[in-house]
């Protein structure tokens, strides 16, 4: 007589080491959340900050304080943009989990459904021959399952090692460093029980369909269903987003690595223009990348690239929103003096037509020339 209970056990093994998917509250996404939070706070005092001190003092030491401020409140808004797609992708991570759990127990309520119904013919040969071959098919399903959500978390493993900031970032990197292990251990360790448990029940089920069909007098074959795993390498590619990022602009890695966010498609554009001209000569007067470009030209040609008219004259470029803050300063903001004209590029930083054209740190000062502001053509 086969053993119904050793048929049953596998699946049910299968089941209980799968796991639940169901996160704890202040797990490893509330984790994420919470630090993200703690950088939007953080970048709306440094954003305060930078205005007030602009405010109160001028020259070339504010101008590197406010340079290096906006570089910090770019990577803190990178920061908090990425530790709250963390949580999102271990949310999801748990959900693929849960869903499975989910599935299994139907797999294995099936078969032992299978199992009830075919237990008046369980003393025949046929009956036998059935409720092993009901055993065979519940196990490929459930080996399927594994492979599905298998795959299904290595694409989040990849998206949370795509979203890992880089060491230096000692909060958010260690709380997604939990993150991490969370999705890959559900990934490897976990789904490789539940394998290693599937392939077990397989020997079982083989075995016993031998034993059954070797007692029989009539002909039969031997059916094998063999569940795979596979490794998904698929990525999920956010480079981040610059200060006061809301998720409507559009972002641009600088030369530097860095990623900012542009208010609108027209900045970004402006922005992208303006850096390849990097390495231009200096030509007064010059309207052409390729041929030489002067200040006011740089940036009249790169909105231009974008469909946006600016004036020819770099005192005449202070247009769209007026007098833009300091901390709120984003890709494409104009700095506007009454004899020169650059681009802000984001992450404390301009672009502008020396001789060559070249990124440098957001300033104020230009050889004693009056100031008129920062302004968003755009706007």
């Amino acid at each position: 007589m086969i053993d119904l209970t050793g048929l049953a056990q596998p699946l049910l093994d299968l089941l209980s080491s799968f796991g639940t998917g169901v996160l704890g509250t202040g797990g490893a996404s509330d984790g994420l959340r919470s630090t993200s939070t703690n950088l939007d706070q953080i970048y709306q005092l440094g954003r305060n900050s930078i205005n007030q001190v602009n405010s109160a003092w001028d020259g070339q030491a504010v101008d590197a304080a406010t340079s290096k401020a906006l570089r910090v409140q770019t990577s803190s808004a990178l920061l908090s943009d990425n530790g709250n797609e963390m949580a999102t992708v271990v949310d999801q991570a748990a959900a693929y989990v849960e869903t499975g759990q989910k599935d299994l127990d139907t797999i294995v309520n099936s078969f032992l459904a299978d199992v009830s119904a075919l237990s008046p013919t369980l003393g025949t040969p046929a009956g036998l021959t059935a409720v092993v071959a009901s055993a065979i098919e519940h196990i490929g399903e459930g080996m399927g399952v594994v492979g599905r959500v298998q795959d299904e978390l290595g694409t989040q493993t990849a998206a949370i090692q795509e979203l890992t900031p880089a060491p230096s970032s000692t909060s958010l990197a260690s709380v997604s460093s939990g993150a991490t292990n969370l999705v890959s251990s559900a990934s490897s360790g976990l789904l490789s029980t539940a394998a290693s448990t599937g392939s077990s029940l397989l020997s079982t089920v083989g075995s016993s369909l031998s034993s059954v069909m070797g007692s029989t007098t009539t002909d039969g074959s031997k059916t094998t269903t063999q569940g795979t795993t596979t490794n998904n390498n698929g990525t999920k590619t956010n480079t981040g987003s610059s200060t006061g990022s809301d998720g409507t602009g559009v972002k641009i890695t600088l030369p530097d690595g860095s990623v900012v966010e542009a208010p609108n498609e027209e900045a970004a554009t402006a922005v992208r223009a303006a850096i390849g001209a990097c390495g231009t000569p200096y030509v007064w007067g010059g309207n052409d990348p390729n041929s030489g470009i002067d200040c006011s030209g740089l940036t009249k040609y790169a909105y231009g690239e974008a469909g946006v008219e600016l004036p020819r004259l770099a005192q005449e470029q202070h247009i769209g929103h007026p007098q833009v803050s300091p901390g709120d300063l984003q890709p494409g903001d104009l700095a506007v003096w009454d004899g020169h004209v650059a681009m802000v590029v984001g992450n404390g930083q301009l672009v502008e037509a020396g001789d060559p054209v070249s990124i440098s740190s957001i300033r104020t000062e230009n050889s004693g020339m009056e100031f008129y502001g920062f302004y968003r053509p755009t706007e």
